[in-house]
């Protein structure tokens, strides 16, 4: 099983006839994603690789039957995009769009809440159920099926802690990437609860960053509601306070969001955490080793 996506996922792509949407979409289907249709205004009636395209969104949902949409439009129209997404009835919205203004995302969080539209992002890398299905900009090869699900802050360090559970045999159920900006459509305990209830899923890898307390609420989650294995990662340890680094949510505020303070609040809840990045594979494969041997992987 997986959480979100799966093999009845029908695939909508917002942007499709720009460059990046084209080359993406194709990356997505090459992996096996059925994408059903693409959306640009005033493209209606053209194709993309034999994808029809359509003017709006309603009208592809209408004619294809799309259930989830891939938003790949420029930061001034993203906002707009993802509301009309959901405005047509789309379940999941995957935004990778960075750079979207803090107010207009405000809107969308508040509209979202008027539908039951789901939104993983924005500024994510999206979504991926190894060997099953992916929405969105990760590198499908070097993902696994598997029995650990990860959920990550950054679209990066998700690519490096999943190449190195790969290399040590530690496949994947479903891996996600919420986002870095200060508003995100779906948090770590969004994925957590989902999760939870995947019984494919038996240990979780959380991979957090400076910034905020998602990771601490998170932490407490896991501490009271789940009763599996979880290794943990904080990003930007060294980080001075008061600067942002990298993404818009990641920046340390007097005492609160440091990297130490995730650190402690994870271990004080029975998390696993691996302070050196080098070392994640071998460290993983220590927590997992017997989660390992009951599914027969590794």
């Amino acid at each position: 099983m997986s959480i979100f996506i799966d093999r009845n996922t029908r695939l909508l792509v917002q942007g499709i006839t720009g460059r990046e949407g084209r080359f993406h979409a194709d990356q997505c289907r090459r992996y096996g994603t059925r994408i059903v249709a693409g959306v640009t205004p005033g493209k209606g009636g053209s194709t993309v690789d034999g994808t029809p395209v359509f003017n709006t969104v309603a009208d592809a949902l209408r004619e294809t039957g799309a259930n989830t949409s891939l938003v790949l439009v420029p930061p001034p129209f993203a906002a707009d995009a993802i509301m009309e997404a959901a405005d047509a009835g789309i379940g999941l919205v995957v935004c990778i769009t960075e750079g979207i203004p803090l107010m207009d995302m405000l809107k969308v969080r508040s509209f979202l809440r008027l539908t039951g539209c789901r939104l993983i992002g924005p500024n994510c890398p999206g979504i991926i159920t190894p060997g099953v299905c992916k929405v969105g900009i990760m590198p499908g090869p070097i993902h696994t099926p598997g029995p650990v699900g990860v959920i990550s802050r950054s679209g990066t360090l998700t690519y490096e802690v999943v190449h190195q559970l790969s290399g040590q045999g530690i496949g994947q159920s479903t891996c996600i990437g919420i986002g870095g900006d200060p508003v995100v459509g779906t948090s770590f305990i969004d994925c957590l609860r989902a999760f939870a209830h995947d019984p494919r899923t038996r240990g979780l890898v959380l991979v957090g960053e400076i910034g905020g307390s998602a990771e601490e609420e998170a932490a407490r989650w896991i501490r009271d509601h789940l009763d599996i294995p979880v290794v943990g990662f904080i990003a930007g340890l060294t980080a001075p306070p008061g600067r942002r680094m990298g993404h818009a949510g990641a920046i340390v505020s007097g005492a609160s969001g440091t990297a130490t303070a995730k650190i402690n609040a994870m271990r004080d809840c029975g998390i696993h955490v691996c302070e050196d990045l080098g070392d994640f594979g071998p460290f993983c494969a220590r927590i997992f080793a017997n989660l390992l041997l009951e599914t027969g992987s590794g």
